[in-house]
């Protein structure tokens, strides 16, 4: 019984970190991925770095992106979904 109340501060402290760190990571990462499925042609997007475009073409991880300087192609893990977000709203 002493050995469980002197590593109950550790499993505490665990079960804070997964909730408060882990876990919210964990929903985000997911929420980014499914975002990124969902991208189709005509999209308006906003990429990590700021650069504004149209979804152009769409492929397996990459996307071509139409900027008013040309065209871009790029991963689709470099489209920021809040900003892009953002964007769709106004």
């Amino acid at each position: 019984m002493e050995q469980l109340t002197q590593f109950a501060p550790f499993i505490l402290m665990f079960v804070v970190i997964y909730f408060f760190m882990i876990r919210p990571q964990q929903k985000k990462a997911k929420q980014e991925k499914e975002f990124e499925s969902t991208l189709k042609v005509g999209d308006k997007i906003i990429t990590k770095s700021g650069l504004h475009g149209k979804v152009s073409e769409l492929a397996d991880t990459t996307v071509v992106v139409e900027t008013m300087s040309g065209k871009l192609k790029m991963e689709r893990s470099a489209i920021s979904m809040e900003m892009s977000a953002i964007l769709n709203k106004k």
